[in-house]
């Protein structure tokens, strides 16, 4: 099956821009209880996933900022400790089940690396089980 069937569009999810600020990344995400978002370019093309963890390591790795001055620092300036790879729109199912295990969603981009939306684990978590549950009622008959 395509990733296309899985796809939540871009307008539907929360991202940030890397010019955003770690303040503004801390409080959506907050906002929204989630632990990592897709992060973006000026030319709307992913760049990475930025986590809780990279904001925490930057806080605590930054002598003398703050919560109240991480309005001064970029999302660009935030090194990000994992690499969720993004796959394109072309992609099969089978091509995300490997990073389900270690990612909450997969970034799709795509043919000019353009962002597009995401596929969420749990979209592949129900596809798979529906796979099982077909293929044990296919058994039993």
């Amino acid at each position: 099956m395509n990733v296309a069937f899985f796809l939540i569009p871009k307008k539907d999810i929360v991202y940030l821009k890397e010019s955003a600020t770690m303040r503004q990344a801390i409080e959506r995400m907050e906002y929204h209880s989630y632990s990592a978002v897709p992060l973006i370019d000026s030319e709307g093309e992913y760049v990475g996933t930025i986590t809780e963890g990279d904001l925490l390591w930057k806080l605590k790795n930054t002598p003398g900022l703050t919560f109240q001055n991480t309005e001064d620092i970029l999302l660009s300036e935030v090194e990000q400790h994992v690499q969720n790879m993004p796959v394109t729109i072309d992609a099969q199912m089978e091509d995300l089940l490997s990073r389900a295990v270690v990612q909450n969603f997969v970034p799709v981009v795509d043919d000019q690396q353009v962002f597009i939306g995401i596929v969420r684990r749990r979209e592949m978590i129900e596809y798979c089980s529906k796979l099982l549950i077909q293929r044990k009622a296919d058994a039993n008959q």
